[in-house]
């Protein structure tokens, strides 16, 4: 795919994983529409901290993938639609689960229904390895039932299944990514990774919630990379795809492997607070990502502690974009 002047529109723009995308792109050559969801003080989330240069380069919009009129004036004339936007905290789907209901599942019917009515050459609909919940075998293929252990996966394996029924009812080309725990620079406090690296940069005791549970991380640039490589195949049309490394690691033993990079020895303290109801703690996720090699031609390049230590620098530059001392949900 030549993606120089290709009509690009990105969903969740001002987000991690979005603003990582977003900046890919720009250096590709697209024509980059983002979305970014509205608020008074006209803040552009991670898209604040881009290099002028790519900044220059997107046409920025605040809505909100709710409202269905604002979903269909932005993917006019569009050709490529990543649909990022999404609620992706799950303790704040605890609190708020009406909230992430509206926005994850009816915020992507939105933009589903607007692509069924235009010429939309494709979208790549984002998934969540927390639709699994705790992994029932392992490594965990795309065939791997789903699971609603949170309201926040609810919302998610609601998400997929009206992406697929386009599909199925009314041939939309879409492909639906499921990436694992992606890490990396620009992450904020409410995932694990920076959780534990803010903390330890700056205390001499962390606060965290269980130890035990494992997850599979990928770094931010190979999750990218999936997107760029599932929008250019055709292949990937139609089908579920798991982003993630096949390597699995506890929490405890990430913190181990922090403190050996950071080169510092911290108390670990459990706030009980950051314990997840026991029936909803996804207590094991681990990747089988041989369809993504075979469909798309992916596999991630950056290892785990290669990850870490780029990470690792990133945060101790910008660490005073972290609220340190909350827990942020």
């Amino acid at each position: 795919m030549n993606w120089n002047k290709k009509k690009v529109l990105v969903t969740g723009a001002g987000g991690f994983i979005g603003s990582h995308l977003i900046e890919k792109l720009v250096k590709l050559g697209v024509n980059m529409r983002a979305l970014i969801r509205y608020n008074s003080r006209n803040d552009f989330g991670l898209i604040e901290i881009l290099p002028n240069k790519i900044k220059a380069k997107i046409d920025i919009v605040a809505g909100d993938l709710r409202d269905s009129e604002t979903i269909r004036e932005i993917m006019k004339d569009r050709e490529i639609i990543f649909h990022l936007g999404a609620l992706i905290d799950i303790p704040y789907s605890y609190l708020h689960p009406r909230e992430v209901v509206q926005t994850n599942v009816m915020g992507t019917l939105n933009i589903l229904t607007a692509a069924k009515d235009m010429n939309i050459e494709r979208i790549i609909h984002t998934s969540t390895s927390e639709v699994y919940g705790t992994a029932q075998y392992s490594p965990i293929d795309e065939k791997h039932f789903l699971q609603g252990q949170s309201p926040y996966s609810a919302t998610k394996i609601a998400a997929d299944k009206l992406a697929e029924s386009f599909y199925c009812s009314f041939n939309l080309p879409i492909t639906t990514i499921r990436p694992f725990n992606t890490y990396g620079p620009r992450q904020s406090a409410r995932a694990i990774i920076p959780t534990i690296i803010t903390q330890m940069l700056t205390k001499k005791e962390i606060f965290l919630g269980s130890l035990s549970p494992t997850r599979d991380f990928t770094y931010v640039s190979d999750t990218v990379e999936s997107f760029i490589k599932a929008a250019q195949s055709d292949k990937s049309i139609g089908e579920v795809i798991n982003v993630g490394s096949n390597f699995e690691i506890s929490v405890g033993s990430l913190v181990e492997k922090i403190s050996y990079l950071i080169g510092k020895k911290v108390k670990i303290t459990c706030d009980k607070k950051r314990i997840r109801p026991k029936k909803s703690e996804v207590g094991r996720l681990i990747a089988d990502n041989s369809k993504a090699k075979g469909l798309i031609d992916w596999s991630p390049k950056i290892t785990i502690d290669n990850g870490l230590k780029k990470t690792i620098e990133w945060i101790e530059k910008n660490i005073k974009l972290y609220k340190i001392n909350i827990y942020n949900i």
